[in-house]
Formats: structure tokens, sequence, C-alpha cells
């Protein structure tokens, strides 16, 4: 298939995950094994490899600062890096140091007043950060740790009836709120959840994961209607773009097609039809919004194809059977 042999000739992560993700090869094959060998060695790999050395680095105040520390965890471990590289097991170790009694793991924010918080900066979580770095620790290779199944327990426990909501640390005693109503779900929160809870393929068909995804789903068909905490599905909603951070189409299908059991869902499926009619002839995909953060990588352009976006694209298709 052309695609496939465009993305094996393209950047050493984009043929590393093609032929692990796509083309179902091991982790001993040699051909492997040497594509993770160069993505090792990119430099741009390495600058984000430092950079984590700094953990947990400077206090997030905005959850899509797609230059933090918190992102670059995610996008990292999502290449494939996970705990046999030095680097992240050090980061690792640091994580688990800081994870708060009832399980979330914490970094240091900086939470203004006007939304509850101190205004200093403290080790605590939130909800629309804590998942992520569950994320991260289950893919680095944490799966069997009880302090993993401790934070997902906790977690896990929030879910409410619509989903789950805006909530933080004990230690806020309540007082932090996004922008929104206490009583909606926040679609961030459910997105991130959902992406750390498929990561254990024994809870992602519990009652939890069955809530969050209709939350969902359900969001994109009132999408017309309802924009919980101001997280609408729009025009920029829409637009491909990677890596996977934010509220956005690319993100909500990656993560939605990893619950084989709604994989015959019509919105999912429309959600699906929108992405794929974004193929150019040669059924490549191109960014179509970018992070300044990652603008040294083949999806930081929107001038030509991104091997990254089309190799998640087809990731997607595979899981849905929709794989040409």
């Amino acid at each position: 298939m052309e695609v496939i042999e465009w993305l094996l000739q393209s950047e050493p992560y984009v043929e590393y995950n093609t032929r692990v993700n796509l083309l179902d090869q091991s982790e001993s094959n040699v051909e492997v094994q040497q594509a993770k060998k160069r993505m090792l060695e990119d430099n741009r790999i390495i600058n984000i490899l430092t950079e984590l050395e700094e953990w947990p680095g400077y206090p997030l105040k905005r959850h899509n600062d797609a230059k933090h520390l918190i992102h670059k965890l995610a996008f990292t471990t999502n290449l494939g890096i996970d705990k046999s590289n030095s680097t992240i097991k050090r980061i690792s170790k640091r994580i688990f140091k800081h994870q708060s009694d009832e399980g979330a793991f914490q970094i240091v924010v900086n939470i203004p007043t006007h939304f509850g918080g101190s205004g200093e900066d403290e080790f605590l979580w939130m909800l629309c950060d804590a998942p992520i770095i569950l994320y991260s620790m289950l893919k680095m290779g944490w799966q069997d740790d009880k302090r993993i199944d401790q934070g997902i327990l906790y977690l896990n426990g929030l879910v409410r009836e619509n989903g789950w909501p805006c909530a933080s640390s004990p230690k806020l005693g309540g007082k932090f709120k996004g922008p929104g109503k206490r009583s909606d779900p926040c679609p961030y929160t459910n997105l991130i959840m959902l992406k750390a809870l498929a990561q254990r393929k024994i809870i992602a068909k519990n009652k939890e994961s069955k809530i969050g995804v209709e939350t969902l789903l359900s969001l994109w068909e009132q999408r017309k209607q309802i924009k919980p905490f101001l997280f609408g599905m729009g025009t920029d909603f829409k637009k491909l773009k990677a890596p996977l951070i934010w509220f956005d189409i690319v993100h909500i299908t990656d993560v939605l097609s990893r619950f084989e059991w709604i994989h015959k869902d019509e919105r999912l499926l429309e959600m699906v039809d929108i992405i794929s009619e974004k193929a150019n002839p040669d059924g490549l995909y191109t960014a179509e919004s970018v992070w300044r953060a990652f603008k040294e990588w083949d999806f930081g352009q929107k001038r030509e194809p991104s091997p990254w976006i089309t190799f998640l694209v087809y990731q997607i298709l595979k899981r849905l059977k929709k794989y040409p």
C-alpha cells in the first residue's frame, strides 16, 4: 500500500509506530528495533527527554499549554518510549513521589484566586490534568503497580451519571471550578479519563467508561445546542491537529476508537467520516492547526501532508476495521 510505504520512509518515530501499530510487527523485529534506535537518536526527541529531566517543570497555569512537561510526557510515551528508557524511568519515580493521599498524581500548579486557588505555586491535582499523568504512567509500563490501581480507583469513583465533572484536590476545599456549571460534565476531563482507562482493557467496559463514552457522544450529538465549560465542537474542533493535547476531533476519535463496543455507533462514525474526507488524493492528511511548541515537527506546519497525522488517522481507521 502506497500510504504505508510513505509512512515507512518518513520520520523514524512514524516508521517505528507504523511497524508496531499498523503492521503489528513485534518489538523483536530487526527493522522495528532499528527504527526505534533512530527515533531515540532524533535530536527533537533527545531535547524533549532533556526537558523532562526537569520534571515537574514550571507551574501549570493553562491546561492547553503545549509547552508544559505534562503534555510533552504524554506525547513521548505515546510515541512508544517507556520506562525501559532511563530518563522516563527517573521521571516516573518523581511522579510517584507526588501521588496524593487520594491516589491522583500531582503536579505544580498555580490557580488564580478568582478560580478558587491560592495564587501560589503548589503540588495539587485537578481532574483536567491528573488523568494525563495516569495515562502516561500506564503507557510507560506501570500497568501492574498497586499505586496505579489506587489512582484509577479514586478517579474512576468521581464519575457522575452525566460523566466526570470539573473536580480537584480536597486541599482546595471544593472552591476550584472552571468556566461552567458545577452540574455539567467537563468534556476535556471525560476525554482524558477515557484515554487513561482505555489502557486497561479489563476496565474499558466498566460502568464508568460507558458513562464517559456516552457523555462525549452525546456532546457531539448536541453540539449545536450546548457547550459545557466552553468546549465547543465547531469549526476549530474539526481541524486536524497533533500532538493529541486538547479537545479536538482527532483526539476524541483516537480515544473513542479504543472502545470496541462503540465501533458501529453512528455518532463516532460521523466524526470519522469528517476526518476521512480531509485526505488528499493520495490518502494523506495535512495539519489544519498547529501547536507552536511543536513547530519543528512534521505536524507543526500546514503546507504539506503530515506523516504523524496520517499515521494517527490510519490507526483510528484500523481499529474501526476501515483500514484499506
